[in-house]
């Protein structure tokens, strides 16, 4: 079953026997809002989003697990940071509260993003203080609440949650074999239990895939908002290299693509069957 906010998100619910995980794709959002007016191009700004994300961990619900995405772009506002860190250069106006950017933020990748790229303006001017404030409560806090809810849900009736936060990354370098398929982000072990972050990359391992922990993405906002391992929270940052599955380009889909969701979906499996016996592990205690 689908829950649906029009334009901003869609939450899918789990189908058959539940377990405590909850998996979100914060940035696979391409339905750009008809008061986003960008001056810089549509093919640089859409460099951005993280391109089928969502579909190819759909088999969530499947498994047992909740899966949200976002259906609107991260260059119009970013739930995967905080919601003070915004430049106050950005705005018209003064914010009623007080702002921490961040050096996201500085560098013009904020909850706001002032630039497109490096040296691509994203606006020809400020916004204004009311629209910013629109935006946050338009489409930051209900993604927030879904998350929320579906972690807080899961953790009510288990004890305990695993939490996969799914993004995409893209090409680094020119020579291949230093490139890792798949970077886990667990804050320096801080956002999850080490023998989680060790099974996704062991299982990743198993598959031929070469797997970095922390290097260079270690998790933001989504993960360490919703983590306490000690009460049982556990919130791993999952990043995929796009060009297993599609040209980074055209973001058209390559002949890898089904092979990557057909890994993904045993993944999933795994983690269910994981997050499952971490329940009974629990009780049987």
């Amino acid at each position: 079953m689908s829950f649906v906010i029009e334009d901003v998100l869609v939450r899918d619910d789990p189908v058959g026997k539940v377990v405590p995980l909850v998996l979100d794709s914060p940035h696979s959002g391409s339905v750009y809002p008809r008061d986003f007016n960008f001056v810089c191009p549509l093919p640089a700004l859409r460099q951005a989003e993280d391109t089928y994300v969502d579909e190819l961990v759909s088999a969530a619900p499947e498994a047992g697990a909740t899966l949200i995405a976002a259906l609107f772009p991260r260059s119009y506002i970013d739930v995967n940071r905080a919601i003070d860190d915004i430049e106050p250069e950005l705005l018209d106006g003064r914010w009623p509260e007080p702002l921490h950017p961040s050096d996201k933020s500085n560098a013009g990748m904020g909850l706001i993003r002032r630039l497109c790229k490096p040296g691509i303006p994203m606006y020809d001017g400020r916004l204004p203080v009311p629209h910013v404030a629109e935006r946050i409560d338009r489409y930051y806090r209900p993604y927030h609440e879904q998350v929320a809810g579906a972690i807080d849900r899961a953790y009510a009736r288990f004890g305990t949650v695993y939490h996969l936060n799914c993004h995409s990354m893209p090409t680094f370098g020119r020579d291949p074999a230093k490139r890792a398929d798949f970077v886990l982000g667990d804050r320096d072990g801080t956002t999850c239990e080490p023998d989680f972050t060790r099974y996704v990359a062991a299982f990743l391992t198993s598959l031929g895939y070469r797997v970095r922990i922390n290097d260079p993405y270690k998790g933001v906002e989504l993960v360490r908002r919703y983590s306490d391992p000690k009460r049982g929270l556990h919130s791993l940052q999952f990043e995929i290299h796009r060009g297993l599955y599609m040209n980074e380009e055209t973001l058209e889909k390559n002949e890898g693509f089904g092979r990557l969701q057909s890994h993904l979906t045993m993944l999933i499996r795994h983690l269910a069957a994981y997050a499952g016996d971490a329940v009974k592990l629990d009780a049987a205690e």
